[in-house]
């Protein structure tokens, strides 16, 4: 203990002192860890941690060994261990883990995306693994990441019966528009719309299964509401009406194709749909889609820890035509976002089927498929934490499947891959000049 006290004394003398730049940025933004003026070889960690508005706590932790000049650089640096070992610039975000003892099932979700998520970097003497809460670090930094870049508008959208938010770009426009569809979760989750919006694309983020006229009427949606919701995009003044995309995930992504293949009304200029499949009765409503899911549950698998697999329910792919979005009739680019362990959807079947159908049709040139061995079903905006399981709808517990570092590399080459197909497809970008468009929102913050 003498030993250590002195290490301390020593340790205070010179000051550790740690950056994090930048320290207030975008959800997708890298940042630079930085810690200097420890002693050479002093072995130190690094620990990030989170206080989600659910009230749960989350954290991440690395451990590093300081070079010669007393420095370590999480870009450059190797991890030794920890949440995630090897040189990780954003590990300690993509690693974040619920605390010890927390409830089982949670998911990282920011519900309010006008404040930032504000994670706490510290630095701690030794290589630890616990008990974080209980010490004194030798540094800490507060870092806000933001979904909303400054001047994007969140805008609740209540008109034409619709439950929505649209967030628009800062700047005059008019902007390209995007239709925003999340999965079978239920409410409306805004992160991602906001997150495009930061990046120059004005999108709405649309509840489709438990909107105010449903929650009223106890009647599901019908197909119109998704034209309804395109129409007010192509009537907004700060949107380009020729220019405007949908993206969808899981549930989301079946009525994504739907509507891109046989709406009269939605003349798209380009889809994306993340770990999802064209198998559904193709003349059938919302409620009609999730009926005849409900009607193959006895397909469900369950692990030996009861956690649901659902990915059985839309196999094998059926031949019946009636029974999956004839893509060979899709007119505007297509991209899918497979993910090859997805125990959720079987997106890497569908996206097998779907690229034959389209061969067949002649339309394969419009398709891009996105392929990524060992990630699960929820392919996110980078760095947010891999969860294998979780609770869906707060009744069942769900395996959503992928490997936490093979995930999280999906999620940020997917985005980046995403974001240049939008601005290929919404600005005419020829393939040939892609222009990378760099962050600077924040710098005169």
């Amino acid at each position: 203990t003498h030993k250590m006290g002195e290490t301390v004394d020593t340790l205070e003398r010179c000051c550790v002192s740690l950056s994090v730049n930048p320290s207030r940025g975008l959800m997708d933004e890298k940042f630079i860890i930085l810690v200097q003026k420890a002693l050479p070889g002093f072995q130190l960690t690094i620990h990030a941690s989170y206080h989600c508005e659910d009230g749960n706590s989350w954290e991440a932790f690395a451990h590093y060994t300081a070079d010669a000049g007393g420095t370590v650089n999480v870009s450059q640096d190797t991890s030794l261990g920890g949440t995630y070992s090897g040189v990780e610039a954003m590990g300690l975000l993509w690693s974040l883990r619920p605390v010890p003892g927390s409830k089982p099932g949670l998911r990282l979700r920011k519900k309010n995306v006008q404040t930032p998520m504000e994670v706490t970097i510290s630095v701690y003497q030794g290589h630890q693994t616990e008990g974080f809460v209980d010490q004194v670090p030798l540094a800490s930094v507060l870092v806000e990441r933001w979904y909303m870049a400054p001047g994007v508008c969140r805008i609740p959208i209540t008109e034409e019966g619709l439950t929505a938010t649209l967030f628009v770009p800062a700047g005059n426009g008019p902007f390209p528009g995007l239709l925003d569809l999340w999965g079978g979760g239920g409410p409306l989750v805004e992160y991602r719309a906001a997150l495009l919006a930061s990046h120059g694309i004005a999108s709405l983020a649309l509840n489709y299964l438990t909107p105010k006229t449903t929650m009223e009427t106890g009647k599901m949606v019908d197909n119109q509401y998704f034209e309804k919701a395109y129409k007010f995009l192509q009537q907004h003044p700060q949107i380009c009406d020729s220019r405007i995309a949908m993206l969808g995930l899981s549930l989301g992504s079946a009525f994504t194709l739907k509507m891109a293949v046989y709406s009269q009304v939605m003349k798209l200029r380009c889809v994306v749909c993340i770990g999802g499949s064209h198998v559904q009765p193709v003349d059938g409503s919302v409620e009609q889609v999730l009926g005849y899911m409900e009607k193959n549950s006895e397909k469900t698998r369950f692990t030996e820890n009861n956690e649901m697999i659902w990915r059985d329910l839309l196999l094998p792919i059926p031949t019946d035509p009636s029974f999956k979005v004839d893509v060979g009739r899709l007119k505007c680019p297509l991209m899918l976002v497979v993910s090859e362990d997805d125990q959720n959807w079987p997106a890497p079947e569908s996206a097998k089927d779907m690229k034959e159908m389209m061969e067949r049709a002649g339309n394969s040139h419009l398709l891009t498929v996105l392929s990524y061995p060992n990630a699960g079903h929820l392919i996110e905006p980078p760095y947010t934490p891999h969860v294998r399981i979780s609770m869906f709808r707060t009744v069942v517990m769900a395996l959503w499947g992928g490997q936490m570092v093979e995930h999280s590399r999906a999620q940020e080459d997917a985005w980046k891959k995403i974001l240049i197909f939008l601005r290929e497809n919404l600005y005419d970008i020829k393939r040939n000049v892609r222009a990378e468009i760099k962050n600077t929102y924040f710098s005169s913050r």
